[in-house]
């Protein structure tokens, strides 16, 4: 394997981003500023990126060199360990500035988890150093095309002393910005793995296809593998995972909860400063300002009543994380811990919708005007909730405090 210092890798199918030095963070305290930090210098610009399909390569770079990329890492390998509390504050406020931010990262976050579990201990020298000196991982693990969110195309074989591996990948989000692209394969005996492909690989190619109507910058599209070849040690057995009780599914969730908070925290805030600076008050109401109008005063208090819940939802299912995580992991605190951020998520997914669709009712035809963009919110909310459908949240809740069925263990619940 060539050296990791070695940064000028390139193909000419690929070549890897410019690797910018990284801050490393010593506590909750720090990564919360950075994040707050961060997210005043993204809120400026969203709503253009989002109305012309800009990148936030700028934003995303701001995001690394802070230290943010890697708060999750254990203290043992140099990291700063941070709570799911801390996690999960950290992307609702990235998130709520620019949600298309948040979710770049989010995949990195995931991966580092599972990591934790399932790595060697060469394996988590190597790669939690990487994202330590700034290195970003990518997601290339869903198919287009498949029977379901499981099944997989993409092989990988060994030959001689290190591994060829092949496929088609889409919803890669992070892939276009990262320096590792985490690639889930089916091996010789038919279990996933998951390999870390160096950006500029011969054979590894990004295109930026990504057209869905929200989270419009998060450039989820193709990656395309033609006979790539992936060192051994950089291949995870992560079909580990599955053997064992874990929370990794549940760490991945949080994040993908604080999104949609986020979301829903911009809507609600951009439906107040609109009706009460633009709107105009309905006739019927016969008062001077569309803030003092009965019917809007209740529906804002609504809003902000639901987010609120769906707020101490998410903090609650990070505490729990949290406990959880500090003892050994065995099935019933796993599924605690998964049944918890379920229920975070079903409210999350909720008031984003709810929020970014009543804005419009309550601020009135002049908030559908393109120049304001807060369609966005909605898109932006209606595209990423689609990621696990929560009427499954609401059996998997169900089934556990009726039956006492524990959660399925994937990356999902």
């Amino acid at each position: 394997m060539s050296s990791l210092a070695d940064t000028n890798v390139h193909s000419d199918l690929d070549s890897a981003p410019l690797l910018l030095p990284a801050k490393v963070l010593r506590s909750d305290a720090e990564a919360l500023q950075a994040a707050h930090e961060l997210a005043e210098v993204a809120r400026h610009q969203a709503a253009r990126r989002d109305q012309q399909r800009k990148l936030p390569w700028a934003e995303v770079e701001q995001f690394t060199r802070s230290g943010l990329g890697s708060i999750s890492i254990p203290r043992a390998y140099g990291g700063a360990q941070v709570s799911f509390v801390t996690i999960a504050e950290v992307f609702r406020i990235i998130s709520a500035a620019d949600p298309a931010l948040g979710q770049i990262p989010q995949n990195q976050f995931g991966i580092l988890q599972l990591l934790k579990g399932t790595a060697s201990e060469r394996q988590k020298d190597l790669l939690f150093k990487s994202v330590l000196d700034g290195w970003r991982i990518g997601n290339a693990g869903p198919e287009r095309g498949s029977k379901h969110t499981l099944e997989l195309k993409a092989r990988i074989t060994r030959e001689g002393d290190h591994y060829v591996l092949s496929g088609q990948k889409f919803y890669s989000t992070g892939a276009l910005f990262a320096h590792w692209v985490a690639v889930k394969a089916l091996n010789d005996d038919g279990r996933q793995v998951m390999a870390f492909v160096r950006r500029g690989t011969p054979g590894l190619r990004i295109v930026d296809d990504w057209s869905g109507f929200g989270q419009r910058t998060t450039a989820s599209g193709t990656v395309l593998l033609d006979r790539v070849q992936v060192d051994a040690e950089l291949v995870i057995d992560n079909w580990r995972q599955s053997e064992v009780p874990n929370i990794q599914g549940a760490a991945s969730q949080l994040i993908q909860a604080a999104i949609d908070a986020g979301i829903a925290e911009a809507a609600v805030a951009d439906a107040i400063a609109f009706v009460r600076e633009k709107s105009r008050p309905w006739i019927d109401a016969k008062v001077e300002r569309a803030s003092d109008d009965l019917y809007v005063i209740a529906d804002i208090g609504r809003l902000q009543l639901e987010l609120h819940a769906a707020q101490a939802l998410l903090s609650k299912a990070a505490r729990i994380l949290d406990e959880v995580n500090a003892a050994p992991v065995d099935a019933s605190s796993a599924a605690q811990a998964s049944i918890a951020v379920a229920e975070a998520k079903v409210l999350t997914t909720e008031i984003a919708l709810q929020a970014s669709e009543k804005l419009f009712e309550l601020a009135g035809s002049r908030a559908t005007l393109a120049a304001f963009n807060l369609d966005r919110h909605w898109r932006n909310a209606r595209v990423h909730t689609l990621h696990d459908p929560v009427r499954w949240k609401y059996h998997a809740v169900g089934a556990y405090h009726l039956n006492a069925t524990l959660p399925a263990r994937h990356s999902w619940i």
